[in-house]
């Protein structure tokens, strides 16, 4: 059998996602064999000219992680899709926008400022912003601009499948790859999981007795390893969260954080995990479910930590809140609908 044409690209992300492709351990002994990586910069020295010198579907299979803040991370969406015959949308940046997607509650400019000025390690001290660009003896330097708003992959470029997680699990990802490989895809798009729920897999034991009448954070309590989070007070996603990571979090004596996103009968994760939530209080009226949500710390980073950019808040809000969005202009061109 002939090698598949594979690549690897990141966006805006932390390079997760690329360690992930690593752990996969002896299996890249096994990868390399029936596939040759022609595109992996965060691995092998490889250019943007390189990719536009191929023929458009030369590309087999291109793993995309990262979600996309800038024109240049949308620029090179649409070169990879032009050149892949299947994208994929890997990781929780691509596919939700994860916790860089938080940025769309206060805009750009606010993130850039809070990124290159007020953050405690930055020294700073006249507040000077990066320029897209700026006038040397030399020559004009330039940056790639920032989106208007942070984008997931799907609403940039037309995406085949997606494998979730922060990072994707790589037990996961190594039977996504083997599916693709056997041509065994599923026909939902979405690559790595289980249909069950995190809870469903969860070892806990739940009482369905005790009412929360607060909630604290992981680090102010010691969590009973046996007993269910919720039922202790502690924020966990599991009852809104595919499964699929091996209840890793939870094996830790950590609640779920959701990353893997909501299972297919689930809309909005967020609205999910908040309902869930809201049948284990103590009260139940309007000011007794509001006394207990504000015992809840940042709530939209709690709820929507992994998915604020691809939720019903987000496509509530006009995408040209922010002024002008030079990623959603390149999308519009494509047809879809952001």
């Amino acid at each position: 059998m002939s090698k598949i044409n594979l690549a690897a690209y990141w966006a805006s992300s932390c390079g997760g996602c690329d360690i992930a492709i690593v752990e996969l351990g002896e299996h890249l002994l096994e990868l390399a064999q029936v596939a040759d990586i022609v595109f992996w910069p965060a691995a092998t020295d490889f250019k943007y000219a390189d990719v536009e010198a191929m023929a458009d579907g030369f590309i087999d299979l291109t793993l995309f992680n990262g979600a996309i803040r800038t024109e240049e991370d949308a620029h090179i969406a649409h070169l990879l899709r032009q050149k892949s015959k299947v994208l994929i949308a890997f990781g929780s940046c691509a596919m939700e926008g994860c916790i860089p997607g938080l940025s769309n509650l206060v805009g750009p400019e606010r993130a850039l400022r809070r990124a290159s000025i007020e953050t405690p390690s930055t020294d700073n001290p006249t507040g000077v912003l990066p320029q897209a660009q700026y006038e040397m003896p030399e020559g004009t330097l330039s940056l790639p601009r920032l989106c208007g708003v942070l984008h997931t992959l799907e609403e940039v470029v037309p995406v085949d499948f997606k494998i979730p997680g922060c990072p994707p699990n790589h037990d996961q990802v190594w039977k996504a790859l083997q599916a693709y490989l056997a041509g065994d895809l599923p026909t939902n798009r979405l690559l790595g999981v289980d249909p069950r729920t995190v809870c469903d897999q969860c070892p806990r034991v739940r009482e369905g007795k005790i009412r929360v009448k607060r909630f604290q954070r992981p680090h102010e309590v010691i969590a009973d390893p046996e007993r269910c989070f919720l039922e202790q007070g502690l924020v966990c996603a599991g009852p809104a969260t595919h499964a699929g990571c091996g209840a890793l979090c939870v094996k830790a004596n950590m609640p779920c954080r959701g990353c893997y996103g909501p299972p297919e009968s689930v809309a909005d994760q967020g609205a999910a995990l908040l309902d869930a939530l809201v049948a284990s209080f103590d009260g139940q009226s309007d000011a007794e479910v509001r006394q207990i949500v504000e015992t809840i710390v940042d709530p939209i980073g709690t709820f929507y930590r992994f998915s604020l950019a691809h939720s019903f808040l987000q496509k509530a809000r006009a995408l040209t809140s922010w002024g002008d969005d030079p990623c959603a202009s390149q999308a519009a061109t494509e047809g879809e609908t952001l």
